[in-house]
């Protein structure tokens, strides 16, 4: 579960984020959508520990600063950062032994495999594309096994082959009861993942929609209809 208690935060005198609160349940999708400016990198940035902020961030009832809800925290960040000197495989191998992940050396294989990268796993960091990079970033983030794992704008760069492994990941993780917060402006991409959707303008929900409730409606029909305006 990840909850979001009326997280505020502020850049001077500049409101960006004001008393958001949210929950996504485990074993759901939720997807967090909203124009420019709207604050969502706010939201996304304070989740994943990179900003100061007030108010609260729980994962799996757990305060998120704290090292226990870090360990079943997995993000990837819309821009990857790779090190310069280190493999794709050591990458991976970095963030296991950091995070004292579970996972077996047939796990990482897998994950290899899934996204096309087990005959590139000696290839630098400096050495890969931007696609190449998203990919290994998503590696990372799954081999810690979280158990809350949030996703900006993952499929930017990724070819149709990779969008359509990491949508079956999504639907996989779902069904193992972990909990996903995918922020994209790519509404294509999640018809058939989302559970919950919150629209986000001017640093505030303006809009709390589950597929329970609105059966077949269509994800683009409703953002618009709360935005009356382009994504982002």
């Amino acid at each position: 579960m990840l909850e979001i208690q009326d997280l505020t935060k502020k850049y001077g005198k500049y409101l960006a984020v004001d008393h958001v609160s949210f929950t996504v349940p485990s074993g759901q999708v939720g997807i967090l959508l909203g124009p420019n400016g709207a604050g969502k990198s706010t939201i996304i940035k304070s989740i994943a520990g990179l900003l100061r902020y007030q108010g609260g961030v729980g994962i799996n009832q757990m305060p998120a600063r704290t090292l226990e809800a870090k360990r079943i925290f997995g993000y990837v960040p819309e821009i990857p950062a790779m090190f310069d000197a280190l493999t794709v495989r050591e990458h991976i191998e970095y963030v296991r032994r950091a995070y004292h992940s579970p996972i077996t050396e047939e796990e990482i294989e897998q994950l290899l495999i899934r996204f096309e990268l087990d005959d590139k796993q000696e290839k630098l960091g400096n050495q890969l594309s931007k696609g190449m990079m998203q990919k290994v970033s998503i590696c990372c983030a799954l081999a810690i096994l979280p158990k809350v794992i949030l996703l900006d704008e993952p499929m930017v760069g990724l070819d149709p082959a990779a969008i359509k492994e990491l949508k079956e990941v999504v639907l996989e993780l779902k069904n193992q009861g972990v909990t996903v917060l995918i922020s994209t402006h790519m509404l294509e991409m999640v018809k058939e993942l989302w559970d919950v959707m919150f629209i986000m303008e001017r640093g505030k929900i303006v809009g709390t929609f589950t597929k329970e409730e609105e059966k077949d409606a269509d994800i683009e029909e409703l953002f618009f209809q709360i935005t009356g305006g382009g994504e982002s």
